[in-house]
């Protein structure tokens, strides 16, 4: 099969043997696949991933192992998107860890995470994931709305880390796709929410989502230009210096999420976090089937974020795009 490969920064085309499957695994065969912001930064070094990245997709599974004919029946041929946390119980390790023990398989001590640690991911023509792992795409979705249920579950996650329901309003830093898809998510909820960002044809978009929105320089400048807080913040720029724009517009006694992940350290004093009381909670993976419930609702039209297309073919020159100034989602087709 045809995958990409990060090498020295850029991803390089390369012929390799189908994955081999284990019993419950499925093989699928990658229809559509999104290149996010943890794809860039795994060029640029994050986790010292090798593999194939990626790991937003909608697929169609093309074989599975180990299942009886009625569960080969349910599967073969389903469009499918997965979750991407894999975790021991998937790999048959006895006894599991005790994050799986406890029911948190996103956080499994031996987990393999696909296209970010030890798994290859959807940046090929085929990709393998356990059963477990996998969510039926409804008929009713098309493909370019089913590829964004991993990132839009990554919304979600915040709804259930926090009772958004008593905060009548919230901020968002940060303009680019994920930061795009919380806004849009806790406007389901929260009558008032104002993105920060520095873009304007970005700020654009959230605006005819009834999003409101506030342009900043992304800069230490902003630290004494912003004078309004929110009880609640969530930090999505994918900036190191964004930490610190969250802590200033964060009031007292509130609750800032932290979404960026991005390859190095961030310049960041703690002690406002003290004596400003602020609870920190860091997000990452969510629910799915939250997420799929959300796209088929139709309350979300997310067309408006894909900026381009690009053949699998030619991946390298579609990660190059999806770093330009202005873009927000690009995708692959198989």
């Amino acid at each position: 099969m045809l995958c990409f490969r990060v090498k020295n920064g850029k991803l390089k085309a390369a012929s390799r043997a189908l994955p081999k499957l284990r019993a419950g695994w499925a093989l699928v065969r990658v229809r559509v696949a999104g290149i996010c912001n943890t794809d860039v930064e795994i060029l640029r070094g994050y986790h010292g991933f090798k593999g194939t990245p990626g790991h937003e997709f909608v697929g169609e599974v093309a074989k599975v192992r180990g299942v009886s004919s009625a569960a080969k029946k349910k599967w073969l041929g389903r469009r499918v998107c997965g979750e991407i946390n894999v975790s021991c119980y998937a790999y048959g390790f006895k006894p599991v860890c005790d994050f799986c023990h406890r029911g948190l398989k996103t956080h499994c001590a031996r987990r393999t995470v696909l296209g970010i640690i030890n798994h290859d991911g959807a940046f090929a023509e085929y990709l393998a994931l356990p059963l477990e792992n996998l969510h039926v795409v409804p008929k009713s979705l098309t493909d370019e709305q089913a590829v964004f249920v991993e990132p839009l579950a990554a919304a979600c996650q915040i709804l259930d880390q926090v009772n958004v329901e008593k905060f009548r309003s919230a901020a968002v830093l940060g303009d680019g796709k994920l930061a795009q898809l919380i806004a849009r998510v806790l406007r389901t909820v929260i009558p008032r929410v104002v993105m920060y960002g520095k873009h304007e044809k970005k700020l654009a978009l959230a605006r005819r989502a009834g999003i409101q929105t506030k342009r900043v320089r992304g800069d230490a400048s902003d630290l004494k230009r912003i004078k309004e807080n929110s009880r609640l913040v969530v930090e999505a720029t994918g900036s190191p210096n964004g930490l610190a724009l969250a802590q200033h517009v964060t009031e007292p006694r509130g609750t800032l999420v932290l979404k960026s992940t991005f390859h190095g350290a961030a310049p960041v004093e703690t002690w406002p976090i003290v004596v400003r009381e602020i609870t920190l909670v860091g997000s990452r993976c969510g629910p799915f089937a939250k997420a799929i419930a959300l796209l088929r609702s139709g309350r979300l039209d997310l067309t408006p974020l894909v900026t381009s297309a690009f053949p699998l073919l030619d991946a390298p020159t579609a990660i190059a795009f999806a770093q330009k100034r202005g873009v927000m989602k690009v995708l692959l087709h198989a």
